[in-house]
C-alpha cells in the first residue's frame, strides 16, 4: 500500500529522474534548444523538415516509458527547424495506457531542466462544434480539465514550481497572436477554441458530447492538458494547436475510428509543419 510518505518521496524523486534524463539529452551551449515540440496521433510531418536532427528512442532515455499506440513513434528528435535549435517528441505516454499523470507529463519536466522556454503542443481531436469539419486547425485558447485527476496533485516540490500555478492564461496570448498572423500569411483558415481533456481511451458518447458543447468545449482529446498545465508550473509558455481529426460521436452519426485519426493527421500533418515552422522562426534565440 502507498502511503503518504512514499508519494512525498516518489515526488521529491521527480526532479532528480528529470535532471538525470535532461543529462541524457543535453547538447553543447550551441546547440540547446529554447521551444519543445510534441506531436501528437499521426502528426509526423515536422520531424521531416528538421535538419540534422539527432534522433533518441526512448528507450534510450532515463525514465521515459515506449510509446505502444499507433501513430506515436517514440523518439527524441533535437536539430534545427529553420535556424532555432528545437527538441521534438515523437509520441506520448498517454493516461489511458496506466500511466500516472507524473509520467504522462514527465517531458514537460526534462525540457524544464534542459533550459526550454517555449512548448509547443499539438494533438488530434474530436470536433463539437457545429462548423468543424475534419481537417481544420484550431489554437487551443484554454481547457476543461475533465481528466478526473490533476499532474500537480500531490506534495510540490518548490524546485518544480510554484504550489498554486496560476491558470488564468495557459495558453500565451503572446504566441497565439504570432501563430494567427503566419497563418493568415499562408492562406490557412486558423480556428480558436476551448479543448476538453478527457482520459479516454473509449471515445465520448453522444450524451457526452452534448454535455462537453454545453460546457462549452469546441474539440475534445485524450492529452495536452496535463502537458500545458505541468508546463505552466514549470514556467514554460505554451502554444496549443488542435487538429480536428473526426467529427465526435453524435455529430457526424458516424462510428469513431482510431485509424481515421492517423489518416487525417497524415493529411493535414504538412500543413500544420509549415505554421509551426513559422511561429518558431518567430521565436527570439
Amino acid at each position: 500500500m502507498t502511503t503518504g510518505n512514499s508519494s512525498s518521496k516518489l515526488r521529491g524523486d521527480l526532479y532528480a529522474r528529470a535532471q538525470e534524463s535532461a543529462a541524457a539529452l543535453r547538447l553543447s551551449p550551441e546547440e540547446t534548444p529554447r521551444v519543445a515540440i510534441v506531436l501528437g496521433s499521426g502528426l509526423n510531418a515536422l520531424a521531416d523538415r528538421m535538419k540534422n536532427a539527432t534522433v533518441i528512442p526512448y528507450e534510450r532515455v532515463p525514465h521515459f516509458p515506449v510509446p505502444k499506440v499507433a501513430g506515436h513513434a517514440g523518439q527524441v528528435l533535437c536539430g534545427k527547424l529553420g535556424r532555432r535549435n528545437v527538441i521534438v517528441f515523437r509520441g506520448r505516454f498517454h493516461y489511458y495506457e496506466g500511466h500516472d499523470l507524473d509520467t504522462v507529463t514527465f517531458p514537460v519536466r526534462v525540457i524544464r531542466e534542459l533550459g526550454v522556454q517555449v512548448l509547443i503542443l499539438t494533438a488530434a481531436t474530436g470536433g463539437i462544434g457545429a462548423g468543424l469539419r475534419p481537417g481544420n486547425l484550431m489554437l487551443i485558447t484554454d481547457h476543461l480539465n475533465l481528466i478526473g485527476a490533476n499532474p500537480l496533485r500531490g506534495p510540490n516540490d518548490d524546485r518544480l514550481g510554484i504550489r498554486f500555478p496560476d491558470m488564468s492564461e495557459v495558453y500565451s496570448r503572446r504566441l497565439r497572436a504570432i501563430a494567427l498572423e503566419e497563418s493568415k500569411a499562408m492562406g490557412l483558415d486558423l480556428l480558436s477554441g476551448v479543448c476538453a481533456g478527457i482520459s479516454g481511451p473509449s471515445y465520448e458518447t453522444p450524451a457526452e458530447i452534448r454535455m462537453l458543447r454545453t460546457l462549452g468545449a469546441d474539440v475534445v482529446g485524450m492529452s495536452t492538458v496535463p502537458e500545458a498545465i505541468v508546463a505552466r508550473h514549470a514556467g514554460i509558455e505554451v502554444l496549443a494547436v488542435a487538429l480536428v481529426a473526426n467529427a465526435a460521436a453524435g455529430v457526424s452519426g458516424a462510428p469513431v475510428t482510431h485509424d481515421e485519426v492517423l489518416e487525417a493527421g497524415r493529411k493535414a500533418g504538412p500543413k500544420l509543419a509549415r505554421l509551426i515552422r513559422r511561429v518558431v522562426a518567430r521565436i527570439p534565440s
